[in-house]
């Protein structure tokens, strides 16, 4: 047996006809050959395949791409309008042209949309015509063997003492039984093989298609909100009970999922040692919840371990601390008594917040007033005289509450939407103390401090709660990205390490009646594993079908016994 290397591409392709034909359902690219010769419609013709070939797909997914940063790097309308908001304070030059470009709603803009829409006619428009084409070749079968085998990349001989007819019919059936599509054309067997290939690209392409509307459905019908949440309270699903709520244009809040869940507890467990010194170790949150007119149920949420009732998910995003505090008026009556959520804004949870009494505190002249005391917490204080009012450590160790106090108007009702987390103490007169600063006591747990001029007392109460910060999702088309994303990679494995290959087998017989085999392959595309794979073929068959011995040659005869001949 022999065996020759790869011809040039091009020429092989040029003679080989329909052999080397259909390996491939990538419509041929046509390019404008003078302009005004083409006309209206031969230019909406050009257009369109220049639109639905691949390149031009791939150069929109570039520009799909290019056009989110934007959207990660600004902030969003759709996501806070307050960052928006406050981007747009700090950077008054970059403002009026980020919002002739439309950069604070990227997703929403007139660019972006058109870039995402003429992806998904590309990708449609290029899918349409090479299913078809591909269903074709399915029906068919593999055209006939080339007349030269021998131009083909992978080609070996060899000559066989058995018939034709044999030879053919062995060829014919290893190769089924190698799973290739085969069938006898004349004097040879075609077989092809790889149509999986040309699958993966289709399952790809269609797949792209599926994340692009599961991306749109999403975003249309997605829902997403966020609630702060103290230990012994609860959540109702409605849109009055949400801390914030953002949904797409197609949500409805009639779709919100009927339920509730109450937090029981919350638990956190750090580090003590070492470099990672406060990393948390346990973050889980107790919680019992229940469906519409269903049972109640507990369960744990986690970190990466959302709570999934329904269509909606729970996801546990952050947590602190709220000291239970009370509010005394001048003659001892209660005013104000619950836990305080504050906010953190370092690794080990040093927080600030804000207590507002509203409603129900006189002063000792018996004049309506209101009362606000701006808090600074720290779970773990270092001590008096070694630095200033910050944590050491997120754990409750050393837990210590700095106030101030204010009387005076909180202005709750100007109107004007108010953090509530911050006072507003434009119309209001700061307490003045004794002991501390002056204006701001430390108190520990179980500690008072007493208002001048008999306004009353806070008490930092010895119970400390923890609070968690929730964030309830709907997101209908997760499920569906998820299978196009995986559907996706599949196609494109499968389109890269497949290969769609021909197979020729040619028995004929020779002028001295001994059997000659050629065997041949074509690939798609050059591989050195064509060669090896015919190899293995023609092992296999030439075990059916043994190399016949070569033609004895007749001995030359000796030049001594011609002379001889001769002189008798």
């Amino acid at each position: 047996m022999s065996n020759t290397g790869s011809t040039d591409t091009a020429e092989r392709d040029g003679n080989l006809g329909e052999a080397g034909a259909q390996l491939s359902t990538a419509p041929r690219e046509e390019t404008a050959l003078g302009g005004p010769s083409l006309g209206p419609l031969g230019w909406i013709r050009w257009f369109w395949r220049q639109l639905t070939s691949m390149r031009v797909a791939l150069i929109l997914l570039f520009m799909l791409s290019l056009g989110a940063i934007p959207g990660s790097l600004i902030p969003q309308t759709s996501a806070d309008e307050l960052k928006v908001r406050a981007f747009k304070d700090a950077h008054k030059t970059l403002t009026p042209l980020y919002e002739k470009l439309q950069f604070f709603d990227v997703y929403s803009s007139v660019w972006f949309s058109a870039i995402y829409i003429l992806l998904f006619v590309s990708l449609i428009g290029c899918i349409v015509p090479r299913t078809w084409q591909f269903v074709g070749q399915l029906r068919g079968r593999p055209p006939g063997a080339p007349k030269r085998l021998t131009r083909l990349p992978a080609y070996t001989t060899w000559r066989t003492g058995a018939e034709p007819e044999q030879v053919r019919e062995a060829a014919l059936a290893m190769l089924k039984g190698r799973r290739y599509r085969a069938h006898t054309v004349g004097d040879a067997v075609a077989a092809e093989k790889g149509y999986l290939r040309e699958a993966g690209n289709l399952v790809f392409h269609v797949a792209l298609i599926v994340m692009l509307v599961a991306f749109a459905w999403g975003v249309m019908f997605k829902s997403e909100g966020g609630k702060l949440i103290v230990e012994g309270d609860g959540f109702s699903n409605t849109l009055t009970q949400y801390d914030d709520f953002k949904s797409g244009s197609q949500f409805g809040t009639d779709e919100l999922e009927p339920f509730s869940f109450t937090l029981d507890s919350f638990t956190g467990t750090y580090e003590k040692s070492g470099p990672q010194r406060g990393t948390p170790r346990t973050f889980e949150a107790a919680v019992r919840y229940s469906e519409l007119g269903g049972p109640e149920k507990k369960a744990v949420i986690r970190v990466n371990e959302p709570l999934k009732v329904g269509d909606a998910k729970v996801f546990l995003i952050a947590h602190g601390y709220a000291p239970v505090v009370t509010v005394k008026d001048g003659r001892g009556k209660v005013v104000y008594h619950g836990a305080v959520p504050l906010l953190p804004f370092d690794n080990n949870i040093t927080s600030t917040g804000a207590i507002k009494v509203m409603d129900g505190y006189r002063d000792k002249n018996g004049k309506k007033e209101q009362l606000g005391f701006n808090t600074f917490f720290v779970p773990t204080f270092a001590g008096a005289g070694k630095g200033q009012m910050f944590s050491q450590f997120p754990a409750l160790d050393f837990p210590v509450m700095a106030v101030t106090g204010y009387h005076g108007d909180l202005r709750v009702n100007s109107g004007l939407p108010q953090n509530v987390y911050q006072l507003d103490t434009s119309k209001m007169k700061q307490f003045k103390v004794q002991g501390g600063t002056g204006s701001a006591n430390r108190l520990l747990p179980g500690e008072t401090m007493t208002l001048p001029d008999g306004a009353g007392s806070i008490t930092f109460e010895k119970e400390i709660k923890e609070w968690a910060s929730f964030s309830i999702t709907q997101q209908p088309g997760n499920g569906l990205a998820l299978s196009g994303a995986v559907a996706a990679i599949a196609g494109l494995s499968g389109s890269l390490f497949i290969q769609r290959r021909r197979v020729w087998v040619r028995a004929v017989r020779g002028e001295d009646g001994v059997t000659v085999v050629e065997m041949a392959g074509l690939g798609r595309s050059e591989s050195a594993k064509l060669p090896e794979e015919l190899a293995e073929l023609a092992v296999a068959l030439n075990t059916e079908a043994p190399t016949a011995p070569e033609p004895a040659e007749d001995p030359a005869e000796d030049p001594a016994e011609k002379s001889e001949g001769a002189e008798k």
